[in-house]
């Protein structure tokens, strides 16, 4: 079934695409919704981490990227971190140290492995130990 938008002001009528296969179209108002509502996908899109281009360059150097699964764990800690209060945390994970802005949900800078000893970490307000 095609829908028909009008833009009004003169301008025709526009037919949107057709869903591509295997995808469902459009719900009408009182259907039941074949995808997840608007607050889950606002739910997860805030939940996941951002690297700033100096952290992703930081961890291209170390030949150490994050996993899926630790790129989970980091989004725990930011989401305790948050829950406290915190502003910039510094989330230890194994052999990689991460200083993240909380309200940004970003990782602002990455040390790896043999670079975090004697290392000192500033603008800190608090710190989140993953294990």
């Amino acid at each position: 079934m095609t829908e028909r938008i009008f833009l009004g002001g003169g301008i025709p009528p526009v037919t949107p695409p057709a869903a591509p296969s295997g995808q469902p179209e459009r719900t009408r108002p009182g259907e039941a919704a074949a995808q997840p509502d608007f607050r889950s996908v606002l739910d997860q899109a805030t939940r996941s981490i951002r690297l700033s281009a100096h952290a992703a360059e930081r961890l291209r150097q170390s030949g150490r990227p994050l996993s899926p699964a630790e790129v989970e764990k980091v989004g725990e800690a930011v989401d305790r971190a948050a829950a406290k209060g915190a502003r910039e945390s510094l989330i230890l994970l194994r052999d990689l140290a991460l200083v993240v802005s909380i309200p940004n949900r970003t990782v602002i800078t990455a040390v790896a492995g043999e670079r975090m000893k004697e290392n000192v970490f500033t603008q800190i307000d608090s710190a989140v130990i993953v294990s």
